[in-house]
């Protein structure tokens, strides 16, 4: 969100980023930012519970009039030249899309990550019925393991938060933070599910103005990856990286990597050297490593197209930057 704000900021549009107190900011990393923090209401006990999904849920509980009071106000004490263009918020923080609607205000939706963990939601509220089959009905590759459930918290709790996330009714566009070439199925099926424009703009940081760059490197969180080197018969060693059990929205993206597009390998089971070993031999001296290794140039090829100027990701980009400007 931050760096789909920096990119927003350098094409001039005024910035107010509102966040609950759970999720306070530095200010002074932004200072051409307007921050308003909203009381999230959240108790001691309800700030310490492992599932997130419960807290989301509270939260959008919790600062909806908060915000409601806020946007009335400034709304009504705004000039005549002077008025909120747009909302654009996190699918996640789902009561501002009502909000911005009861306001009459243009909104936006942002989906922080790629198309293809969204493509599954229709598939996840029907969970409970097939959750003993390995594979995932109606749907070619995924199979039941692959869907972005997570080992935390209650399962009623999260599908109850993709109901909501999922149910667009008056926002006029969805921005995802992913590269047309590499999901052009998935964005293909969003457009068919909403029916409003969807703009694939990632990633921002790559669109932010040089400047921005490493302010915003302050505010990107990953998990920890495993890193060694690795030889095979001698050849030069190459770092490797192995992926921690993923979770989420992982799951469906590690699917896309070794099944889709086929440039990665999935380990199963527990990950020992001699697992990693062979699959670096494979990697580095058999013909499915070699092809392997050419559809990555091939794919970074793309993307590093995609992200140029005149690439995908540009002309995306000016697509909501246009909208913005017609308000």
């Amino acid at each position: 969100m931050l760096q789909l704000a920096t990119v927003l900021k350098s094409k001039d549009f005024s910035i107010t980023v509102a966040h609950a107190h759970f999720n306070s900011l530095d200010y002074s990393v932004f200072p051409d930012f307007t921050f308003l923090c909203i009381p999230d209401g959240l108790s001691e006990e309800e700030v310490q519970n492992p599932d997130l999904k419960a807290i989301i849920l509270r939260l959008n509980v919790n600062r909806e009039s908060s915000l409601r009071e806020y946007l009335t106000r400034s709304t009504n004490h705004m000039g005549p030249g002077d008025k909120i263009c747009c909302i654009i918020y996190d699918a996640v923080v789902y009561f501002l899309e009502a909000v911005a609607h009861d306001l009459k205000i243009p909104s936006i939706a942002l989906h922080s990550s790629s198309a293809a963990p969204t493509i599954v939601h229709p598939i996840l509220l029907q969970v409970k019925a097939f959750r003993s089959q390995a594979l995932v009905p109606l749907h070619q590759l995924l199979r039941f393991k692959d869907l972005p459930l997570s080992s935390f918290g209650s399962l009623d709790y999260f599908l109850e938060l993709v109901v909501l996330t999922s149910n667009m009714r008056s926002s006029l566009a969805i921005i995802f933070n992913t590269i047309h070439c590499l999901e052009e199925s998935p964005l293909a099926q969003l457009y068919q599910q909403y029916q409003v424009p969807i703009f694939p703009i990632g990633p921002p940081h790559k669109l932010a103005p040089t400047s921005a760059v490493s302010l915003l490197r302050k505010y990107w969180f990953m998990r920890q990856w495993e890193g060694f080197g690795a030889t095979v018969d001698g050849t030069p060693p190459w770092k490797v990286y192995v992926k921690e059990p993923c979770f989420g929205e992982q799951k469906v993206n590690a699917m896309y990597l070794t099944h889709e597009w086929r440039v990665g390998l999935e380990l199963e089971g527990e990950i020992e050297r001699g697992t990693v070993e062979r699959a670096v031999r494979k990697l580095m001296k058999e013909k499915e490593g070699e092809e392997m290794r050419q559809r990555v140039l091939d794919l970074k090829h793309k993307c590093d197209v995609s992200i140029g100027d005149g690439g995908s990701s540009c002309h995306y980009l000016s697509k909501p930057v246009e909208l913005l400007r017609s308000f």
